[in-house]
């Protein structure tokens, strides 16, 4: 199996993931792999239909103005 080798990481991260790896009672590299494991798994591009379905329904209840509106306001100064 590859290695992979991570520099750099934030202090404050890796005892994060330390104190995660000792909650689940795993070592710390167990824990790096389940978590990179589930991060490769979960991630899945959203097509911009998906987007666009997403950012509808954030819309989806509120009040919003009249685009048509303030476009014939603008145009009228």
């Amino acid at each position: 199996m590859p290695n992979v080798l991570v520099r750099d990481v934030e202090p404050e991260v890796l005892e994060k993931i330390k104190k995660r790896a000792a909650l689940n009672g795993r070592s710390l590299q167990t824990e790096v792999q389940i978590i990179l494991r589930r991060s490769a798994e979960a991630v899945e591009p959203l097509s911009d239909a998906r987007v666009a379905a997403k950012i509808k329904a954030s819309l989806r209840g509120g009040t919003h103005s009249d685009s048509a509106e303030l476009l014939r306001e603008d145009r009228s100064r």
